[in-house]
């Protein structure tokens, strides 16, 4: 198969990165399978033509088909060359809601779990938050999960006054901003939403179990009360191979 690429371009992005060169492969040869451009069932380029192209050496590149192999999306043989067995699996149904009600709303089949849980701690210092912080925050560690696959970490910092009104069952079953939005006599009047696209670091690439530096997406929600506390900050990081953002423009 002949696969003819510029060295200088793939071999300039690799040394850009701080992730390892191997990772960085198995990211890039994981999106040349997905897209179709290496089709299922076809024969890949040779490790010598790979490491060609992107300047590296021999081992890094079969570092890098290793861990395709062990994902099940190539096979390798003896004397007649790696192919390409099944494309990456893509299961997009973890939405980023866009809307008030979509924030209220839990994720079918979604299960909650509580990582830590430290009590009237301070909020660090962030920059542009809204509204003004509270005196002191209970601060959660959560990760969800649907059927064993873990797909979002998120920390959550809620106003410790609202504590004592929050059921404890409510930590595990609803979503950060309906903690707040269920107590009473607390009113919303400003609630935001940012999205940020960036990779996995250590930490998180061993709690949502992905590899390093595959691609996350940062979500901040911030909720603010009439009297312009600061009641909710709740920071996600989602994995990027099961999370689609859905736009309706009309």
């Amino acid at each position: 198969m002949n696969d003819h690429r510029p060295e200088s371009s793939t071999a300039e992005a690799l040394r850009r990165s701080a992730v390892a060169r191997y990772l960085q492969l198995a990211s890039l040869f994981r999106r040349r399978i997905e897209s179709g451009e290496w089709a299922v069932g076809a024969q890949i380029p040779t490790v010598d033509t790979l490491a060609k192209q992107c300047g590296v050496a021999n081992m890094t590149v079969r570092q890098a088909l290793d861990i395709l192999e062990q994902d099940g999306l190539i096979e390798r043989f003896r004397a007649k060359g790696t192919f390409v067995r099944a494309q990456p699996s893509r299961d997009l149904w973890c939405e980023v809601q866009t809307d008030w009600n979509g924030l209220l709303l839990a994720r079918q089949g979604a299960k909650i779990e509580i990582l830590s849980d430290e009590r009237n701690v301070t909020l660090p210092s962030f920059q542009g938050l809204i509204g003004t912080p509270a005196p002191a925050y209970r601060h959660l560690h959560r990760r969800h999960s649907r059927e064993g696959v873990s797909f979002l970490l998120a920390d959550i910092y809620v106003d410790e006054r609202l504590c004592p009104d929050i059921p404890e069952s409510a930590y595990t079953s609803v979503t950060a901003m309906r903690l707040v939005a269920d107590v009473p006599h607390q009113k919303i009047v400003d609630a935001r939403q940012e999205m940020t696209i960036g990779t996995a670091d250590l930490e998180t690439a061993n709690k949502l179990k992905i590899p390093l530096g595959d691609a996350v997406a940062h979500v901040r929600r911030t909720a603010v009360n009439q009297h312009g506390d600061l009641i909710l900050l709740a920071d996600g990081i989602y994995r990027g191979d099961m999370v689609k953002v859905d736009f309706k423009l009309r």
